[in-house]
């Protein structure tokens, strides 16, 4: 039988977390680990920072880039039944993406290109490594200015258009890197849901409901709020870098979140709770299956939860992690990057060589770990324009590694 975690450990994480919401620094939060039989879940502060409901178990959050791993699986049943293959070139189902030019230069002007050495192939979409991306060290170039003003990434500066148009103004841009030559951030998780639409010919969030949702009981997830459920979703706090001050980024009534959105966004659209998420990891580490049934292949789980970078695709991840960690808070200490997610190829801190999953940008981190068995979710409402919720986080993970009884 497999060990859970210790009663004293677990004190000892309630304890953390509870000193985080103390500080007045974070409302509220709610946390769930898990190991063989054993489930513990935490619900600690209020829904707003002056008050308001305590958080529950089921209360919704934005995931944000934890949306990933969860969107990547809709290509992975794609993959499982020959729908797909890895390197099938994605034109044929989006055109938009036929005869890439690719910039000289990450400081060239965009109409200063060679032509693509090769098409773009499924693969490169996967792993994040198909030619454009969110890139921090790129930022004020032309491009990276050209990607912001199309509306190509969430509401940076404005609202992302319906999939067709996002995609014809994706397709009017150059790469910033050859096909499959480096590690990029983001785009390629949104691409990842018209590809999937595409090739279905459903909406994207019909195709993960109806395959992935509903198998796994996951009631509470998908890219909007339903009226009846906006009670239970909190504002989504972005504090004054300077001075801490709480600013509401998204309300819940009458915000991003409280109706169908033009895009749904795989790469960060997703509301969830820590029971659905638990559901969706607890499969992965089950190796695709869910109770009885088979929701992925295990050789497609696999490919998703093991480093999917060639060294040459990995220096972009080790920039970031490594010489930008003064931006991300120290999120990204992991090594390699497998579909749609993290995977720890090093040991950078307490968790194992193995886990995977990843963090969002509103507050959330979720991963599991295939050598103890373990299933982490910590979801808040505090965005990460300041470190707050990204300390939170270390520490949770902290607290979560020394409770694991041996």
């Amino acid at each position: 039988m497999e060990h859970g975690f210790t009663k004293s450990g677990l004190h000892r994480l309630r304890d953390v977390l509870e000193g985080h919401v103390e500080s007045g620094r974070i409302p509220g939060l709610v946390a769930l680990v898990s190991r063989g039989d054993q489930t513990h879940v935490e619900t600690i502060g209020s829904m707003r920072h002056d008050g308001g409901p305590p958080m529950r178990r089921d209360t919704i959050f934005r995931m944000a880039s934890t949306s990933k791993p969860v969107s990547i699986a809709a290509a992975m049943i794609l993959l499982d039944e020959c729908r797909l293959r890895l390197d099938d070139p994605v034109q044929q189902w989006l055109p938009e993406l036929a005869d890439r030019q690719v910039l000289t230069s990450l400081d060239s002007p965009l109409d200063d290109t060679v032509p693509a050495r090769r098409p773009i192939i499924v693969r490169d979409v996967l792993t994040s490594t198909f030619g454009l991306g969110l890139d921090l060290t790129a930022t004020g170039k032309p491009i990276m200015n050209a990607i912001f003003e199309q509306g190509l990434t969430p509401d940076l500066p404005q609202p992302m258009p319906e999939p067709d148009e996002w995609m014809r103004r994706l397709g009017a841009l150059p790469l910033m890197h050859q096909p499959g030559e480096r590690w990029q951030y983001h785009i390629a998780s949104d691409l990842l849901g018209v590809l999937v639409a595409r090739v279905t010919g459903q909406p994207f969030e019909t195709f993960l409901r109806e395959r992935i949702f509903e198998p796994l009981g996951m009631t509470d997830t998908g890219f909007h709020v339903p009226e009846a459920d906006l009670h239970r979703l909190p504002p989504l706090y972005a504090p004054d870098a300077a001075t801490g001050e709480f600013h509401v980024w998204d309300p819940a009534e009458d915000g991003r979140h409280s109706r169908p959105p033009a895009f749904p966004g795989g790469g960060g659209g997703l509301n969830s709770t820590v029971d659905d998420y638990h559901a969706y990891f607890r499969m992965l580490l089950n190796g695709g299956k869910h109770g009885g049934e088979r929701i992925l292949s295990r050789a497609a789980v696999e490919l998703m939860t093991t480093n999917r970078l060639l060294p040459g695709q990995q220096a972009a991840r080790e920039e970031l992690a490594r010489n930008n960690v003064h931006l991300s808070f120290g999120q990204g200490q992991h090594g390699g990057w497998g579909y749609g997610m993290a995977v720890r190829t090093y040991r950078g801190d307490y968790a194992p060589v193995g886990q995977f999953g990843w963090d969002g940008g509103s507050g959330t981190s979720t991963y599991a770990d295939p050598v103890h068995r373990v299933t982490g979710l910590l979801l808040t409402q505090v965005g990460m324009s300041v470190p707050n919720s990204a300390h939170l986080i270390h520490d949770f993970w902290t607290t979560v590694y020394q409770a694991i009884e041996d």
